[in-house]
């Protein structure tokens, strides 16, 4: 049993040993700076910052960001593809993109020391999960413009790992690799580390008796109950990271894996902030709100007071005393299903999948209006030899009424057979809405 006590924090680095008043300190001073490079060299933000009345030099503390205009996927997507960079593209080494599933993908660009930085942060990110140099570092974040393979690779690196670089897909072969290799970390998103110990199961392989010791998952929200789920099941330690391509990528945040109690928040690099999703106004200390950040060292492309659409909590820091946490994101404002007049995160529903004996973790939400009214019908797969029909039944009813209780709407259930749902080699799709349809 390997997930006893999680490795020693190790050495950190210095900005990781600073004081509160210390940090503070810089981040004002990086932010007058961020604030500037903007407004000089971005012609988006010159225009927002005159409508709203500020300016660059009206920034005397960190609480006078509040008065400075939000930033919008909606103003990447107009400022399509380069007119967010605040340097000349001759400067810019690397761009990346967003899906551009609802309309234009979001372009993002770095310069050498923007992937510098990225380097370093993701190296400080795999530490904090435990990681050390000379681990094998096994990645199944999807490479090219999505942000999390190469991102995850030149930290690994960064750290002085031994990197496999796998990308997503050809899961017989992952599993392969993972049992040649013996690797010591794996980085994926965690739905489809799920797929992997599906796989392992179809070889007939003990995923607890493979190598991995460290998972570090990303890229999509997940639940206490599925990182229970993945330690159990694998005998690793589930680590979250955070990150989002229009702010760096993956390594804004981590947990410490001798905490996991929460992300903390590179604040030398990033200011986060929580506010109110409907109204903008500053959420309370402690309170949830919408994630919002401000880039401090960006060259390329910074971003100010962006609205990331995560869900969240800011707390005090713990493993990394300086740094705030941030909770582990519950859902996001555009993800958020309103059946009937509630309101309804796909993370709830995969709490109480998870507390159903005889159901999987996967599971998918659809929602139909076949009158007047929406219909929710989530269809979950039944765990392998769960198969009587009266059990699964008995299934569907507990999980129907764990939903009424929980989160108040009455929902249709539908157990279906293992492997019937369609897996994915990255993010998982949730919520299929044919309600237009």
């Amino acid at each position: 049993m390997r997930l006893g006590d999680p490795p020693s924090p190790g050495e950190l680095d210095p900005a990781e040993r600073v004081s509160r008043d210390e940090l503070a300190a810089l981040q004002l001073r990086r932010l007058r700076w961020t604030l500037r490079h903007a407004y000089d060299n971005v012609p988006l933000y010159r225009r927002k910052f005159d409508e709203h009345g500020v300016h660059p030099d009206d920034c005397k503390e960190l609480g006078d960001l509040a008065a400075f205009p939000f930033t919008t996927k909606d103003d990447l997507r107009e400022s399509y593809p380069f007119g967010m960079f605040a340097v000349p593209r001759e400067q810019v080494v690397r761009v990346h993109a967003s899906s551009g599933t609802t309309g234009r993908p979001t372009v993002v660009g770095y310069t050498r020391r923007d992937i510098d930085t990225w380097a370093d942060l993701m190296a400080r990110s795999i530490r904090a999960s435990g990681g050390r140099p000379g681990d094998i570092v096994h990645v199944a974040y999807g490479y090219g413009l999505f942000t999390g393979g190469l991102g995850a690779h030149y930290g690994a690196e960064r750290l002085g790992c031994t990197v496999v670089p796998v990308s997503g897909g050809m899961t017989p072969r992952q599993v392969r690799l993972i049992t040649d290799f013996r690797p010591d970390i794996i980085m994926v998103t965690p739905s489809y580390m799920l797929a992997l110990l599906d796989e392992f199961d179809a070889q007939g392989l003990d995923a607890r008796a493979c190598s991995l010791r460290i998972g570090v998952f990303g890229a999509e929200p997940w639940t206490e109950e599925m990182r229970r789920e993945i330690e159990d099941r694998f005998d690793l330690h589930a680590v979250d990271v955070y990150g989002l391509s229009e702010v760096m990528g993956p390594g804004v945040a981590n947990e410490c894996v001798e905490s996991k109690d929460g992300l903390h928040v590179w604040e030398d690099h990033f200011y986060p902030e929580t506010v109110d999703p409907f109204t903008g106004a500053p959420a309370g200390e402690g309170e949830a709100g919408e994630l919002v950040f401000t880039t401090l060292t960006k060259e390329a492309m910074p971003v100010v007071r962006y609205r990331t659409r995560d869900l969240t909590r800011l707390l005090p820091g713990t493993a990394r005393p300086a740094f705030r946490r941030m909770e582990k994101v519950t859902g996001r404002t555009d993800d958020m299903i309103i059946l009937r007049g509630v309101n309804v995160f796909p993370t709830q529903i995969e709490e109480i999948v998870l507390r159903t004996p005889g159901l999987s973790p996967h599971f998918q939400v659809r929602l139909t209006r076949p009158g007047r009214l929406d219909v929710m019908t989530v269809r979950v797969e039944a765990r392998p030899g769960f198969e009587p029909r009266e059990g699964r039944e008995r299934a569907a009813a507990a999980l129907r009424g764990a939903v009424k209780d929980t989160v108040g709407v009455s929902v249709e259930v539908e157990v279906v057979d293992p492997e019937t749902l369609e897996r994915s080699v990255g993010k998982l799709k949730r919520v299929v809405d044919e309600r237009d349809a």
